[in-house]
C-alpha cells in the first residue's frame, strides 16, 4: 500500500513542475501573450514606416519628374524668389 501513496506524490511534483512552466517558467502563458503584443506592436510600426516610405518614393518621383516641386520646396522651406518677384511679409 506504499507505493501507492509515493505514486501519487511523483505524479503531483510532476504536475507542479509542469504548471509552473506553463504559468512562469520559459513560455509560459504571460511570455507568449507578451510576445504576441510585441508583434502586434511591431506590425502597427511596419505599416506607419512603409506609409512613410510611399510618400517619400512619390516625393522622389516628384521631384526627378519637373522642377515645380523643386521650386515649390525651394519656396516654402528656404525661403526663396524668383527673379522679379516681391516678396511681402505680414507681421502677426
Amino acid at each position: 500500500m506504499r507505493s501507492p501513496n509515493w505514486l501519487f506524490l511523483i505524479l503531483l511534483l510532476l504536475l507542479a513542475a509542469l504548471q509552473y512552466r506553463l504559468w512562469v517558467g520559459n513560455g509560459s502563458l504571460a511570455q507568449v501573450t507578451d510576445l504576441t503584443q510585441q508583434i502586434a506592436d511591431q506590425r502597427a510600426e511596419n505599416e506607419i514606416l512603409l506609409e512613410r516610405n510611399r510618400v517619400l518614393d512619390a516625393e522622389v518621383l516628384e521631384l526627378k519628374k519637373g522642377m515645380e516641386t523643386v521650386e515649390e520646396r525651394a519656396r516654402h522651406e528656404l525661403g526663396m524668389i524668383k527673379e522679379g518677384e516681391t516678396l511681402y511679409q505680414l507681421a502677426q
